[in-house]
């Protein structure tokens, strides 16, 4: 969830929820987790909430706290574009 709303900071918790294939209740508890331990911080637009999440902050398991979100969020990103190229070449798109 904290990689699409890093992405996707103006995302509904209606989005965020049918992307991530959650309820939206689960998705509002987990964005005030979130805003709680200070991973992201969230400001009303006019009616809409606009997200921005804290690259520097440790992971919070005890044995990740040597990893800070930007390096996961860059591993997930890259992750995700290499699993994209490879399916753009299987089917035959070369690109």
């Amino acid at each position: 969830m904290l990689s699409y709303i890093s992405h996707n900071n103006t995302s509904t918790a209606r989005e965020i929820a049918q992307y991530i294939g959650v309820t939206e209740r689960t998705t509002h508890k987990i964005i005030s987790d979130l805003e709680a331990a200070g991973y992201i911080e969230r400001r009303k637009i006019g009616r809409r909430n606009v997200y921005s999440v804290d690259p520097e902050l440790p992971l919070r398991h005890h044995t990740k706290q040597d990893v800070i979100v930007s390096d996961l969020l860059e591993a997930l990103t890259s992750k995700d574009l290499h699993e994209l190229m490879e399916t753009n070449a299987e089917d035959g798109d070369g690109s």
